[in-house]
């Protein structure tokens, strides 16, 4: 797999680091190795599912496709690089919101009338991400109304994890069979696609998934400790860094399989990737730092600025609009992605 020679950049990364070489180089490697390594630990979860029932797999799937994402944020958090964490947040949820969902919808739509996937899905993945803008939004508007320092960021964690865990509960539980009715097809035809690959051991599965957990964590350690020299050193602010360039390559490896389903025509597994993780990171992997703020005694709360908070809101408001009826033209992806350059645009010149 051609991804998987990316693999190269972790010894080179290492190798950069304990060199003291230029931050910015450092920081491109390291970037580079997350990738592949985020892409075997998304095989090595599937490949382990099989072996452990669809329901708990569908559990780690979930629970584990953003694990490259709060590894990195933990060792930032680590670091008292508090900003920062809330950023990459607030990029992922943009980036697969409205960079990886719109990049799908373009090459996956472009020769065809339209696309189609689970409208229940549609809604439901809405909602859900309407609950999370607005778990968001309440500390700011808190702080902003009483003017107090109390936080409500630890009561708003709790309420967001329980609320991912129902959905869990919904999804892969209590109306699996509603969920699953209208993507029949393109799991099917996922499934096919894997039928054809070698299917690994569960021993190899599980040895793979645990060497990928520590490689991440020692690269990710390394990219933290790089990025705000190599942001200092090319004029960005870290804000800005932490937005685009740590979220995009959290999710690079979930973006490129999202892709590559839409070119194929299985939008509901194009979706399901794009909308889940915008989804996974708001309800999930947010309110986890929060808790592990706690644990490593780091405070970190969900107090996001405003502009965070308004393009969560927005990319929320015309994703769900574009999505609601479970169809969809490479124009439409257009409009997702000229929201994100816009969005970009604007943390570009936001000052630090």
């Amino acid at each position: 797999m051609g991804l998987n020679l990316l693999l190269v950049c972790v010894p080179i990364a290492v190798g950069l680091d304990w060199y003291g070489a230029n931050p910015i180089l450092i920081f491109v490697v390291s970037a580079l190795a997350i990738v592949p390594l985020a892409g075997l630990m998304g095989r090595a979860t599937e490949q382990l599912s099989f072996y452990v029932g669809a329901t708990i797999g569908g559990l780690m799937s979930a629970s584990l496709g953003n694990a490259p994402e709060l590894i990195i944020s933990g060792f930032a958090l680590k670091e008292g690089l508090v900003d920062i964490v809330k950023a990459s947040i607030t990029g992922s949820i943009l980036g697969n919101l409205l960079f990886t969902l719109g990049l799908a919808m373009v090459i996956g739509g472009w020769g065809r009338e339209r696309q189609r996937f689970n409208p229940t899905v549609a809604g439901l993945s809405g909602g859900l991400l309407l609950v999370a803008a607005i778990g968001l939004l309440i500390p700011a508007i808190f702080h902003f109304a009483s003017g107090k320092d109390r936080e409500v960021s630890t009561e708003i964690a709790i309420v967001l994890f329980v609320a991912y865990i129902l959905s869990l509960v919904f999804t892969l539980k209590t109306h699996r069979q509603l969920i699953e009715s209208t993507s029949s097809a393109s799991a099917a035809a996922g499934e096919h696609e894997e039928g054809n690959e070698e299917r690994w051991s569960k021993g190899k599965a599980i040895a793979v998934l645990a060497g990928v957990t520590v490689l991440i964590a020692i690269v990710s350690e390394i990219l933290v400790g790089a990025i705000e020299p190599a942001s200092a050193s090319i004029g960005l602010t870290p804000i800005f860094a932490g937005v685009i360039f740590l979220s995009l390559v959290g999710n690079a490896a979930e973006a490129m399989n999202a892709v590559q389903f839409a070119r194929k025509d299985q939008m509901d597994l194009s979706f399901g990737i794009a909308v889940g993780a915008s989804t996974q990171v708001a309800l999930f992997v947010a309110p986890a730092l929060v808790f592990l703020g706690y644990v490593i005694g780091q405070p970190m709360d969900l107090h996001f600025t405003v502009f965070e908070i308004a393009a969560i809101v927005l990319s929320v408001i015309i994703a769900s609009r574009l999505t609601s009826e479970g169809e969809s033209n490479w124009m439409e992806g257009v409009m997702l992605l000229s929201v994100y350059l816009m969005l970009a645009i604007g943390f570009f010149f936001l000052p630090a």
